[in-house]
């Protein structure tokens, strides 16, 4: 068995209607807190869960002011705007609140606020890294998929550059993830799709990855199995609160597989993507890819992909490994298929003539180190061609 360690300092609190608790979770941390959302009036299906924020933080003495500026891949911008409400607050404490924007919003601002310059100045490769000043953020996730309120990772996008990246450091693990199934019954279902399927991605290239462990394997094997189980019943079906419930835990073990592993070469594709063409989802961005990464990488990681093909079809248990695994790539384009995951770049209103241009982005982040199969460049530009178009 090969040597690995595993680290999680985030609680979990995890249950139906336990939103009720963020409150009290929060005041132990602070008592003036920045609570980031997205614009409850755009969003208007999560206002009923804001208000139950407020009112358990109302409740348990917290003084807050609510930041409505996140938004779907979160940009400098807006963090800097967050930064300034919660400097005006004197906030001790951050919590973010929604999907995984505005979980990562949450982080960002808790370094921003703490730290000279701005976010963009504290990503993984600067020199500059978040310090114990940051604020303790608390999240308290509305969907099933980026796994953020489990991880140390804030995404965000500068848009002057038309570049998405992140901040990873252990510093911004959120200290308490709350996660209440009931608070996803209104996810929409094209939502509820990208995300969920995000939860699989999490899950299998953790398992890939270099850093994978006997830990990783148990957890995002078994993620990736109620994903499989689970998704179609979510997107069909949205108020099947057992549904939901599984999803959620298994964004939890996706989350939890990433932050001790992380991703490979769908994501640094997809973080290019969301950079480029900020209306693309994160979890729509790996979803134009996978068809493609499957079949450039399964030859390289037979195992993982054979029991992803098992998993998907109970029947290959008599199957070679081989057949399995190339069945897997089969099976993948049907759940896409299934839940209204399968479309183009062409289709998402990328330019053709910026096929290059989004290559040369897909390898600015080392993520494509971590596949089985390492992507050179015309390999890279090949991928992205297969993707352009269905």
């Amino acid at each position: 068995m090969k040597d690995f360690q595993y680290f999680q300092p985030t609680e979990i609190v995890f249950g139906a209607g336990r939103v009720k608790e963020v409150g009290e979770i929060v005041s132990k941390y602070g008592k003036r807190c920045i609570l980031v959302t997205v614009d409850e009036g755009k969003f208007a299906a999560l206002k009923p869960t804001f208000d139950k924020v407020k009112a358990s933080l109302k409740a348990a003495g917290v003084e807050f002011a609510h930041f409505q500026g996140a938004i779907p891949n979160p940009t400098t911008d807006c963090i800097t705007e967050g930064t300034k409400v919660a400097a005006e607050l004197g906030a001790d404490v951050a919590l973010g609140v929604g999907g995984g924007s505005s979980m990562d919003t949450a982080k960002a601002i808790a370094v921003e606020l703490t730290h000279d310059g701005t976010s963009w100045d504290y990503l993984w490769f600067s020199e500059t890294q978040p310090t114990e000043k940051t604020l303790p953020n608390i999240a308290v996730t509305t969907t099933s998929g980026t796994g953020s309120q489990v991880t140390q990772v804030s995404v965000l996008t500068n848009p002057a550059e038309r570049d998405k990246s992140a901040i990873f450091n252990p510093i911004i693990y959120p200290k308490v993830a709350l996660v209440d199934p009931e608070l996803m019954l209104t996810v929409p279902q094209k939502v509820t799709a990208s995300t969920g399927f995000d939860v699989f991605c999490h899950a299998f290239e953790a398992i890939l990855n270099p850093n994978s462990s006997p830990y990783i394997e148990l957890i995002g094997f078994e993620a990736i199995r109620i994903v499989i189980v689970h998704l179609s019943t979510v997107v069909k079906d949205g108020s099947n609160l057992d549904a939901r419930s599984a999803m959620a835990w298994a964004d939890t073990l996706g989350g939890l597989s990433i932050a001790n592993a992380g991703v490979t070469l769908p994501h640094g594709m997809g973080m290019a993507i969301g950079g480029m063409y900020p209306h693309v989802s994160h979890g729509l961005a790996l979803a134009l890819v996978y068809p493609a990464f499957m079949r450039y990488t399964y030859q390289a990681a037979i195992g993982p992909f054979a029991t992803v093909g098992r998993i998907f079809d109970p029947g290959l248990e008599s199957a070679s490994d081989e057949e399995a695994a190339e069945k897997s790539c089969d099976a993948m384009d049907a759940l896409l298929k299934e839940v209204g995951l399968w479309t183009s770049l062409e289709e998402q209103g990328m330019p053709e003539e910026e096929v290059e241009a989004l290559a040369k982005q897909c390898m600015v982040l080392p993520d494509y180190e971590g596949n089985p199969r390492v992507a050179t460049a015309e390999e890279m530009k090949d991928l992205v061609v297969k993707s352009y178009r269905r």
